[in-house]
């Protein structure tokens, strides 16, 4: 453990942290998050060129993934030079403006993401509940100010919360329990008074993530109210049928972010080891697993997919 300084207020550095307890294996573990990272962003990548070339593909529900894709890729180039320096070359240094610069890009990408499957879960919404008025309530146009908007508001609100991380004075250990800068995570090392910061931070949280899982939670309510309401059988599976790669997403998305949240805000005797495996899958699984998920549930993903692989194989 490096020694600090405690008269030291505002550190120049943070410490990052690998697998606790299994440093002399960080070259073999980075295997297999190196693999983890080559299929979220080859994913991704490959999700958002089958939709830009593809005009079969110019819809807004495969607009709306290309957004989620967007966001992964996101999420997964912010933490990727920090997590592999680790593994690779043992570099566990960040300057504290660095830090505060990745926090920015990977609340910024969750908040995004959290409102891309919150928009999704609308489409949904109007392509089963009100088929006939789709095409003109998701017009290009609207569709693109949506985008705009998810910008915007995934990072606007990170503006003050960092503005009040800047302000805090740190006196204790500066080593993190993340291979990334995770905002609960640097201001726990503070030795001033945190209420501000903690409340501010969970007001922001509840008005953007927890929002937007409740209100994808009632617009399947509506959705399974309409779909139920559909005599056949077959067209009820059918439905349904259309939902479940989105409710995948919005799973594997809100139960590592909730359980990564609860570990932070009560788990403060909780071994090291869980708080490491729960951010790596909170940071990883997500943007691996859409990608997956998306092309093999999504016909027409997948045959995209093929023909362009078909292509520039020829």
């Amino acid at each position: 453990m490096p020694y600090f300084n405690q008269s030291i207020l505002r550190p120049a550095i943070f410490f990052l942290t690998g697998i606790p307890g299994f440093e002399t294996y960080h070259v073999w573990i980075s295997i297999l998050f190196c693999c983890l990272y080559v299929i979220a962003i080859s994913g991704n990548g490959m999700i958002l060129f089958v939709i830009i070339t593809e005009s079969s593909l110019h819809e807004p529900m495969y607009y709306f993934l290309s957004m989620l894709s967007f966001t992964d890729l996101g999420l997964c180039l912010s933490t990727l030079v920090t997590v592999l320096g680790i593994f690779w070359f043992n570099v566990q240094e960040i300057n504290f403006d660095a830090c505060i610069g990745q926090m920015f890009f990977i609340h910024g990408f969750t908040f995004m993401e959290s409102s891309v499957l919150l928009t999704m879960a609308f489409d949904r919404f109007i392509a089963i509940c009100n088929p006939l008025r789709y095409s003109t309530i998701l017009t290009n146009s609207r569709i693109t100010k949506v985008g705009f908007a998810i910008v915007i508001r995934g990072t606007a609100a990170l503006v003050p919360l960092l503005l009040l991380l800047k302000r805090l004075s740190f006196c204790h250990s500066h080593v993190l329990h993340h291979s990334y800068c995770f905002y609960p995570d640097v201001m726990k090392l503070s030795c001033t008074d945190t209420k501000i910061n903690s409340a501010f931070g969970l007001a922001i949280v509840i008005c953007t993530a927890g929002l937007d899982f409740v209100l994808i939670l009632l617009s399947y309510v509506l959705i399974i109210h309409s779909v139920l309401s559909i005599a056949s059988p077959e067209e009820r599976k059918k439905a349904f049928g259309t939902c479940v790669s989105h409710i995948s997403a919005v799973a594997i998305f809100y139960i590592p972010m909730i359980s990564l949240s609860l570990v932070h805000r009560f788990g403060k005797h909780t071994p090291p080891l869980v708080h490491t495996f729960i951010a790596n899958v909170y940071l990883l699984i997500p943007p691996v697993m859409n990608p997956i998920i998306y092309s093999v549930r999504t016909k027409q993903i997948r045959k995209a997919a093929l023909k362009v692989f078909l292509s520039k194989l020829i």
